[in-house]
C-alpha cells in the first residue's frame, strides 16, 4: 500500500454500526453508516431483561444488561456511533459519555427524550421532533444506492429480462403491532392484480418477507401458478428484491413497512401500495404525507404511476450532516 493509501484509510472515520435484530433497524443503521465512507464496524447488540424493558432515557448501566452472546462493546471507542431502534437508545448513548465526547452518536427514528443528547437525530416527518440536532426526513433511510441498482441489473438482467412488459414486482410484508395481513386483504390484492394482467398484460414477480404469513404465501403462490407470466421467490436460491427494485416497470408494496416503501421510492420506480388491516397513526401519516406529495399511490388494479415529485437522497444528505459533524470535531 502506498503512503497516499495508508494516508487515506487511517483518516476514515470509525463507525459502529448499533445491530438489533429487526431488519427494519438493521437496513436503516447499514444503510446510514455505509453512506459516511468510513471504517465499518458492525456490533450485532440486544439487552436482556429487565434492561430491554426499561424506558431508553432510565436504563442504568446498559452495558451491564448487553447479551452475552452477542458482540461486546469495548474501547478503543468509535468516531461516530449510529443507531436505530429504541435498545440501541442507551447503549450508543453511554459510548459517548465513556469517549468524553469523542464519539459523536447518532441515532435514525424518535429517541423521545433522549434526543437532546444525539449530536445529531434523523427523524421522519411524522415524529413531529425538531431542534438543532434534528434532521426531518420523508422517508426511512436505507441500503438502495444506484451502484447497488446497476449491479443488480446486470445480475438479474438474463433472470427478470424474459417476463413480458410490464414487469411489476410486489413486495408483500405481513402482521405487526399495528396491521393484519388478512386472506381478505390478499384476495382483494389477487383480484386487482388480475385486472391488471387482464388491461395491461403485466408480468408479475414477488416475493414475500420474513413476516408474510404462511396463509398469504399461498394464496399468492395459487395466483403465480395461475398465470402465464408470474413467479414467487419461495425463500430458496438467490433473493430477487434489488433485482425487482432495478428491472421492475412498477413495484407494489404492502404499506406495514416503512422501510420497504420507502426502497421502493428510492428505487426510482413508479410505486403503487396496498394497504393491511389495522391502524397506526404514526404510520398512516409517513403514508399521507407520501399520498399528498404524489411520491406514492394506492394501487387499484391500475399501473403504478410515476412520482409527481422527486423526493431528496435522504440516506446521501443524512451522512453529509455525520460528515459535518466529524469535520467540526477536527
Amino acid at each position: 500500500m502506498t503512503e497516499a493509501l495508508k494516508s487515506d484509510a487511517q483518516s476514515k472515520p470509525v463507525i459502529w454500526a448499533l445491530l438489533l435484530p429487526e431488519a427494519g433497524f438493521r437496513s436503516q443503521v447499514l444503510g446510514l453508516a455505509e453512506a459516511i465512507d468510513g471504517k465499518l464496524v458492525e456490533k450485532n447488540i440486544n439487552l436482556r431483561a429487565p434492561w430491554s424493558y426499561l424506558p431508553s432515557n432510565l436504563c442504568p448501566f446498559p452495558f451491564l444488561g448487553l447479551d452475552l452472546t452477542l458482540d461486546q462493546v469495548t474501547p478503543p471507542w468509535p468516531d461516530v456511533v449510529i443507531g436505530c431502534g429504541r435498545r440501541t437508545i442507551p447503549i450508543a448513548l453511554e459510548i459517548k459519555r465513556r469517549s468524553a465526547g469523542k464519539t459523536s452518536a447518532v441515532y435514525i427514528q424518535n429517541p423521545k427524550a433522549s434526543a437532546p443528547r444525539f449530536d445529531l437525530v434523523v427523524s421522519m416527518k411524522h415524529d413531529g421532533l425538531s431542534g438543532q440536532n434534528v434532521m426531518i426526513v420523508d422517508t426511512a433511510i436505507h441500503r438502495v444506492t444506484p451502484d447497488k441498482l446497476a449491479a443488480a441489473s446486470i445480475e438479474w438482467k438474463t433472470r427478470l429480462g424474459s417476463y413480458p412488459p410490464p414487469l411489476i414486482g410486489v413486495v408483500l410484508g405481513g402482521r405487526n403491532r399495528s396491521f393484519r395481513f388478512t386472506d381478505a386483504v390478499a384476495d382483494r390484492a389477487i383480484s386487482n392484480l388480475r385486472s391488471l394482467a387482464q388491461t395491461t398484460g403485466a408480468s408479475f414477480i414477488i416475493t414475500p418477507s420474513r413476516r408474510t404469513e404462511l396463509h398469504i404465501v399461498e394464496r399468492f403462490k395459487d395466483f403465480a401458478r395461475s398465470m402465464p407470466n408470474a413467479t414467487l421467490w419461495d425463500g430458496t436460491g438467490d433473493n430477487p428484491y434489488f433485482g425487482m427494485l432495478a428491472l421492475c416497470d412498477g413495484l407494489i408494496v404492502t404499506e406495514d413497512s416503512v422501510s420497504m416503501v420507502s426502497e421502493a421510492i428510492a428505487s426510482g420506480k413508479p410505486v403503487a401500495t396496498i394497504p393491511l388491516e389495522g391502524h397506526a397513526a404514526r404510520h398512516l401519516n409517513f403514508i399521507e404525507n407520501l399520498l399528498e406529495k404524489g411520491a406514492i399511490t394506492r394501487f387499484n388494479g391500475q399501473l403504478p404511476l410515476a412520482s409527481a415529485i422527486h423526493l431528496p437522497d435522504y440516506t446521501r444528505l443524512a451522512a453529509e450532516r455525520v460528515k459535518s459533524l466529524l469535520a467540526s470535531k477536527r
